[in-house]
């Protein structure tokens, strides 16, 4: 199959032109001068991108199909959470296998590619959550490396369930720096935090807010930056993930700024909620209970400014749904038991348009943010994250002037409600191709449970 599509407007991390891309099968042939003749191309297809921006198709590094959290499960598989992908213009995901103590990493995985496999419509691949550092998992991390897992997380929250040492985060980060592996962090202090949250129970804080109230931005920030010292001492890369506040930031730019080999990923429901959605009457606030928690909207313009200077890489989603009239209701009666996660799979390359719309970043940042330099960060440049003769043809053909309200009532995420209900919004996907096949066209799905292939990926690209 060869696909012309023609008079749009191509937009890559490198800047914005008129430009005609032909693709050829799954790969992308050539960008060229807009006008092709599609005689001359041989076209099999014609795509009008008329007035429309072309951007490679956005890249979620951080997402949690059916993973195991308090007892349940997030509420979308590999089958519903692609699918609500393509739909938001993401032709690749990065999920997490996640280790169970006692178990070994080599199990895990094959657990994972056991949920994943036939079901994805987009690409995907996988990093690992080690949450039982020891001498046999060490070893395991240099043979799934060799599989295409070259990025390993690691907790310092959840005590007793993912919780790490600091000597066991130290001796991760020595080995990974060894075999150029990536850690990610999950940076909030665990241990002071269940202090805070018995306490708050013990007086009968039992509500949602309280969640938020007692995980505050200062154990983010020391979490964050302990780390940091951390992977100085180990001589390794960092990537904090999900990072929610200005008291990590500060951390994070501070050590990009001294040349240090950090990296951070905000959310978007960072950028756009605040602690008050916690707040919210009766048991509504549960909806929006994760970890790290929703900050004060002071925090918002520091993280948008942080996405201008680079001090935020990569904005990724932290998709890990659950249903608030089944899986939320845990926590009825006690904040902590309510299974932490907001859906957003769907919305990221909308929600950080606004960003372009409310001049924010540029078009070129968000292209970067979304999709080159996860490309980049996780050994997937250039087949992914770019426009350009040779890569994989995952191409997002993008309205810019399209309006559309976010409602649980038309996403196509499995969650029974929305982050962002109501939320009015410029800019909206029109076509998505995965490899060359259109997966969706001007309100209509046409992919398919398989056509997603698992990337084996490289180790992160950005380290010099």
């Amino acid at each position: 199959m060869r696909t012309l599509i023609s008079g749009g407007i191509v937009v890559t991390a490198s800047g914005s032109q008129p430009a005609d891309v032909l693709v050829d099968g799954e790969r992308i042939h050539a960008v060229v001068e807009p006008g092709t003749d599609p005689a001359s191309w041989q076209a099999d297809r014609v795509i009008d991108a008329t007035d429309r921006y072309v951007i490679p198709g956005g890249i979620d590094g951080h997402t949690h199909m059916e993973m195991p959290f308090g007892g349940t499960f997030s509420v979308d598989d590999f089958a519903s959470g692609t699918r609500a992908a393509a739909w938001g213009g993401t032709t690749t995901i990065v999920d997490f296998a996640v280790q169970k103590k006692g178990t070994s990493l080599r199990e895990t995985l094959d657990t994972w590619h056991g949920k994943a496999d036939g079901k994805c419509a987009i690409d995907y691949g996988f990093h690992m959550i080690v949450s039982d550092v020891n001498e046999q998992t060490l070893k395991e991390m240099d043979a799934l490396g060799g599989e295409g897992i070259s990025s390993f997380k690691l907790f310092m929250a959840y005590p007793g369930v993912f919780y790490a040492t600091d000597g066991e985060i130290l001796q991760a980060m020595q080995h990974a720096s060894d075999s150029g592996a990536l850690i990610m962090m999950h940076a909030e202090n665990g241990i002071a935090i269940d202090v805070l949250v018995g306490q708050a129970l013990s007086r009968g804080h039992t509500d949602p807010r309280y969640h938020g109230i007692t995980r505050p931005p200062d154990l983010e920030g020391e979490a964050t930056s302990r780390a940091i010292k951390l992977a100085g001492v180990a001589g390794a890369p960092l990537y904090i993930v999900h990072l929610s506040c200005d008291e990590a930031l500060t951390a994070v730019a501070m050590a990009r700024t001294e040349g240090r080999r950090v990296f951070a990923e905000t959310c978007p429901q960072y950028l756009f909620l605040t602690d008050d959605a916690m707040a919210g009457p009766g048991f509504e606030g549960a909806k929006y209970v994760c970890s790290p928690p929703l900050r004060p909207s002071w925090h918002l313009p520091k993280l948008w400014n942080g996405l201008r200077t680079d001090a935020l890489s990569v904005v990724s989603t932290d998709h890990c749904p659950f249903c608030f009239n089944e899986e939320k209701q845990l926590g009825q009666g006690d904040f902590a038991k309510i299974p932490n996660g907001i859906p957003g799979v769907e919305h990221r390359v909308d929600l950080v348009y606004q960003g372009v719309v409310a001049g924010e970043i540029s078009l070129a940042r968000w292209v970067e943010v979304l999709s080159t330099t996860p490309a980049r960060m996780f050994g997937l440049y250039p087949k992914k994250g770019e426009i350009a003769a040779g890569s994989d043809a995952d191409i997002v053909i993008y309205d810019p002037r399209a309006r559309q309200t976010l409602s649980a009532r038309t996403h196509h995420m499995a969650v029974d409600y929305s982050a962002y209900e109501g939320r009015e919004i410029t800019g909206r996907v029109q076509t998505v191709l995965s490899r060359g096949r259109v997966i969706l066209d001007d309100g209509r799905y046409d992919g398919a449970e398989g056509h997603g292939q698992f990337l084996s990926r490289s180790t992160c690209q950005l380290l010099g």
